[in-house]
């Protein structure tokens, strides 16, 4: 049986397989990678009406792929207050957002409590706001500068109103790659048991890869490999989502933007190996909305959302910052033959536009 055969017979390929696929006729994979996800959704395209705040950017570390947090290549320091924040969250309510994605820095001054509060008074104000929040990174950072365990600070993000967590964090978890990128953040394995634990809790949550800067294409699927292994005990992971790398402003000097080429091929594998993980998200803030369209046709179901505003990879020379109208957004879904369905954060439909 050959690999092709093998992939549209759904049987699970394995690491040497998944890696030589980067050598398979580029417009071959795509139609496996597309046969894939029509198998799992159809025509449908996942969206949702979503708002990224971002509130603070002062970071106890260094990683050299991140141009968000303060520092020398960033001097604009800031920490938002959370009636700032507050007033974010009752403006986009009121637009018909469903969802807060609320990720930032490690912030050693604000304290632990100011980031409970401020998903509790949400969830108070707003009860049917979805909040998603604090990346494992975070988790980490907050039960080693609290001297907590992540099942202490897990307990409290649900007692205060947490309802999923977002992927981020997770970069690349070969360590050789993780050391040299972001040298004392949470590691590879501490990312996958935080996972786990809120998994454990009935909690879904999504996963991440940046690639395209330092990593190598082995790197990648071994990256994949140990999503499917922890898929298969929790099944919690509601998307895999590949980062591209940004190139501007960071401290990693990589000066050659990832090939359109090689960024399909990785969507594409990323829904073929991933058969356990249901949606594959393009997400447009890092591939560019024109990129994102074409991925719906290499494996990718889900844009993310409409956003609003974003500051984290906007900081990296992302052109994110303002987000995407909804309406131009549903209309960019439709007109390169898809059917935009917009979601919950749990990926419950909501609406066929």
């Amino acid at each position: 049986m050959t690999l092709r055969d093998k992939i549209l017979a759904g049987e699970r390929i394995d690491f040497d397989e998944a890696l030589s696929l980067y050598d398979m006729d580029f417009f071959e994979l795509g139609e496996l990678a597309d046969a894939k996800r029509k198998a799992l959704h159809g025509n449908k395209t996942y969206f949702n009406i979503n708002r990224h705040i971002n509130p603070t950017n002062k970071c106890a570390d260094i990683c050299k792929f991140c141009a968000y947090s303060a520092n020398r290549k960033n001097p604009n320091e800031y920490t938002m207050t959370h009636d700032e924040i507050m007033n974010i969250v009752k403006d986009v309510e009121s637009r018909g957002a469903k969802e807060v994605h609320i990720v930032s820095a490690h912030n050693p001054d604000t304290g632990l409590e100011w980031y409970l509060e401020i998903f509790k008074k949400i969830k108070d104000a707003y009860p049917h706001m979805h909040v998603k929040a604090l990346t494992a990174a975070e988790v980490d950072f907050l039960a080693r500068e609290y001297n907590k365990t992540y099942d202490e600070i897990l307990d409290l993000m649900v007692l205060n109103g947490v309802d999923s967590m977002p992927g981020g964090g997770a970069e690349i978890f070969d360590e050789k790659v993780r050391d040299y990128i972001c040298k004392g953040k949470v590691t590879s394995d501490q990312w996958l048991e935080i996972h786990r634990k809120w998994h454990e809790r009935g909690k879904m949550s999504n996963v991440t890869m940046l690639f395209g800067h330092v990593e190598k294409r082995e790197h990648r699927i071994d990256h994949m490999m140990r999503i499917r292994d922890l898929q298969d005990k929790t099944k919690g992971f509601n998307a895999f989502i590949p980062l591209v790398y940004q190139t501007e402003n960071n401290y990693l000097k990589v000066t050659e933007f990832m090939t359109a080429n090689e960024i399909l091929k990785t969507m594409a594998i990323s829904r073929i190996v991933l058969d356990n993980v249901p949606n594959i998200k393009a997400y447009w803030v890092t591939s560019t909305v024109s990129l994102a369209l074409v991925a719906q046709e290499f494996g990718a179901n889900d844009l993310d959302g409409t956003i609003e505003k974003e500051s984290i990879n906007s900081a990296a020379g992302a052109k994110s910052a303002n987000g995407v109208n909804l309406e131009d957004f549903v209309a960019l879904i439709k007109n390169s033959g898809f059917t935009p369905v917009e979601r919950d954060s749990v990926y419950n439909e909501i609406k066929e536009w």
